[in-house]
């Protein structure tokens, strides 16, 4: 299976709201919601984040001694074959078709992407079942897998987390920017936006590495840093939740310089291909998430889908590294970007 038959698959039966487009830049499906767009008025965020990484260009230099590349990446304790993670998706059946639900999708996202060398992080929803399918799947990978659980209350954050340390994942995350989302925004007792003392409470009783996901400014990044975070995500929710909001990779090397190797800086938001992967490297970021092509890539193929997916960004970074000489992730520089 090449990456165009998985496409060709996923249009026959991802719903409505997603295109299965070549190109996954957010112009087609716009801010409709359920699905893939944004709940804003224009839903110019996500377009936005897909353009910001096509104004770098990578600087070619092949004048160096041939080697092997190598794209592993070492994260809390773990080896993995690239550096980049499945981004996470929740309420498959409602956003896109009822092909999958929230079980089977991560049965087949989580196993494959671990098969593959790689991880993916998973979603959360309204539906408590989502969060139970997603930990039950990474729980079956062997904790290969970070559950990322959407700023609830208090209480039900606590719930949530003993599904987390039940699964044995290695890692976990909270997508602090779904406080965006309208169905957080009328929850009852009140969720969203969380204090640096509220996210240090649920930092410390997370018992793994913690990665908070939605970071946007430096200020934002060091009050993650302050509440105990191992790890930030700069990301705005893949444009979903704000319309005219900087795209992720304007504001990444910002937010690196103010975290100053204090911790891992991921990065998410119209990441496409290998060649996009590189970039974001080389202003900084330790890796990368991508999320909704790899649901276009369960829809249109399942594992193989998934597999050939992640083959082809491997693919796209190894040979964007050999042709810019980084033999490894530590050899790609700010200088091998303009």
């Amino acid at each position: 299976m090449n990456y165009e038959e998985v496409l060709e698959n996923a249009r026959k039966c991802i719903g409505p709201s997603c295109k299965a487009c070549p190109v996954c830049n957010g112009k087609a499906c716009g801010n409709k919601i359920p699905g893939p767009g944004a709940k804003g008025a224009v839903g110019d965020t996500a377009i936005r984040n897909f353009e910001a990484w096509q104004n770098y260009n990578v600087n070619m230099d092949t004048l160096f001694a041939n080697a092997d590349i190598d794209t592993s990446l070492e994260l809390f304790g773990r080896k993995f074959r690239y550096p980049i993670f499945a981004g996470p998706v929740g309420a498959v059946n409602l956003h896109y078709s009822d092909k999958y639900t929230d079980v089977t999708y991560n049965d087949v996202l989580v196993s494959a992407c671990a098969e593959n060398g790689i991880a993916a992080f998973t979603g959360d929803g309204m539906d408590d079942n989502v969060m139970v399918a997603a930990t039950e799947a990474i729980r079956k990978a062997d904790g290969l897998g970070i559950p990322t659980v959407k700023p609830w209350s208090v209480g039900v954050v606590k719930q949530k987390m003993e599904l987390v340390k039940a699964s044995g994942a290695f890692a976990c995350a909270m997508d602090v920017d779904a406080a965006g989302l309208p169905f957080l925004k009328g929850f009852q007792p009140p969720a969203g936006r969380k204090s640096v003392e509220e996210l240090k409470e649920i930092v410390e009783d997370a018992g793994v590495p913690f990665i908070v996901k939605g970071i946007m400014t430096a200020k934002g990044a060091l009050k993650a840093k302050e509440a105990g975070a191992s790890a930030i995500i700069v990301s705005n929710h893949g444009g979903r939740v704000l319309d005219s909001c900087q795209a992720t990779a304007d504001v990444l090397e910002e937010i690196v310089e103010a975290v100053d190797g204090s911790m891992k800086v991921l990065v998410d938001g119209g990441i496409r291909t290998g060649i996009d992967v590189f970039k974001a490297l080389a202003m900084g970021a330790d890796a990368v998430l991508i999320a909704r092509p790899f649901v276009t890539a369960v829809y249109g193929g399942g594992a193989e889908g998934v597999k050939t997916y992640i083959e082809k960004l491997g693919g796209e970074l190894e040979d964007t590294m050999q042709m810019c000489g980084a033999d490894k992730l530590s050899d790609i520089s700010s200088d091998m970007v303009w």
